[in-house]
């Protein structure tokens, strides 16, 4: 079990202008910001990250919504971060989050649900990776 777990705030909920709710949200849960940085995925980018989908039919969507505008790409730490943040954010579908979630405050549908969580520790180092240099982590 790592203690440290990856997000993206999507580019829905930046153009909603929620990334200063999420974050804050975020905080107050407890976990610590130790890479953040706000930037913009190519389509070819977005390809890359979301590549374990690719043969999912709706893959084009999703790189395509990714690309669609700038996110804030964030690794967080505190004990037990990946299942810890799968709660805070809840349901990938908001209208089955629980009441207070991220998604459920923030998300506008299944495919435009406000932030990306890490599924496992796995995962979040791999994705972590993928936006983050050693320099960038504190």
């Amino acid at each position: 079990m790592s203690n440290r777990t990856f997000t993206m705030i999507k580019p829905d909920a930046m153009a909603d202008g929620h990334a200063g709710a999420i974050l804050d949200q975020i905080i107050k849960a407890g976990f610590k910001i130790v890479a953040m940085k706000q930037t913009r995925l190519s389509i070819e980018k977005a390809g890359d990250f979301y590549a374990v989908h690719k043969e999912r039919p709706f893959f084009g969507e999703l790189t395509e919504f990714m690309s669609s505008g700038p996110i804030v790409a964030a690794i967080l730490e505190k004990e037990n971060a990946v299942a810890d943040f799968r709660t805070l954010i809840g349901a990938t579908n908001p209208a089955n989050a629980e009441e207070g979630t991220i998604r459920k405050r923030f998300a506008r549908s299944v495919g435009e649900n406000a932030v990306h969580g890490s599924d496992s520790d796995e995962n979040a180092a791999i994705e972590g990776n993928f936006f983050f240099s050693a320099f960038e982590r504190f």
